[in-house]
């Protein structure tokens, strides 16, 4: 992982450009843009750097390319609902490997957002090791669930949020914390509740990412410790066939 920096940088840079382009293509085609940013989430491919990167480690670690899937076949079941559509999946023989999840979230509006955000990073996960446990990936051992998230860092997402308390304290971690701070207590505590095997935040400002600048708040949530993690699960795997 010699280059891993470079190419990071290189996800983030076509993330900006990705987004800049699908905003301008549909305000062209249509005459008008969706509310606020929608427009360029709508286009769904601004994230497809950091899958490709992704999916480029695990092959790089061993395993067979036709074996990770990334733009088609990604449904896995679910126990709560029939199935879910991932965003990569390693299936090796029958065997489920890893799970990844990408998402991103850029302003103005933060708030509504964030709690979405949270809400369906922990019901994923809950629903897919509810599903392992029960079978579903059987013979499966446990995969290796991922989740990546880049957040724009400006002003908004760097201010303190008030907190409402009307019956009971929150925790003291959110007393005047930003809503990039909520983040990385989120992706923390995904980790350190295994909730996820590996959970990076990305922090990167528009004018900064088209040069594909970023930054991670630390070293725990960082993707080098991210791919670390990934990479070490898919050679494990490999080495044994």
């Amino acid at each position: 992982m010699n280059d891993l920096d470079a190419r990071v940088a290189e996800a983030i840079r076509y993330f900006w450009i990705t987004r800049t382009k699908q905003s301008e293509n549909q305000g062209s085609k249509t005459g008008q843009r969706d509310a606020g940013h929608r427009s360029a989430v709508t286009g769904g491919k601004h994230l497809d750097g950091f899958v490709e990167l992704c999916r480029d480690l695990l092959v790089e670690a061993g395993l067979p390319e036709a074996g990770v899937y990334w733009n088609k076949r990604m449904e896995l079941p679910g126990f709560f609902r029939a199935e879910k559509n991932w965003d990569l999946l390693a299936v090796v023989d029958g065997h489920l490997l890893a799970v990844i999840e990408f998402k991103a979230q850029v302003g103005p509006s933060f708030g509504n957002n964030f709690n979405n955000r949270t809400e369906e990073a922990l019901g994923n996960a809950t629903d897919l090791w509810a599903a392992y446990r029960e079978g579903a990936f059987k013979p499966s051992q446990r995969p290796w669930l991922g989740y990546v998230f880049i957040l724009e860092d400006c002003p908004k997402s760097q201010s303190p949020v008030r907190v409402k308390q009307p019956h009971f304290q929150v925790f003291d971690e959110f007393h005047g914390a930003s809503y990039a701070k909520r983040y990385e207590i989120l992706m923390t505590k995904l980790l350190r509740e295994r909730l996820y095997d590996g959970a990076s935040l990305l922090l990167t400002t528009n004018d900064g990412g088209q040069d594909g600048n970023h930054k991670s708040p630390s070293d725990e949530i960082s993707f080098r410790t991210f791919a670390a993690g990934l990479t070490a699960h898919a050679i494990a795997y490999a080495r044994l066939q």
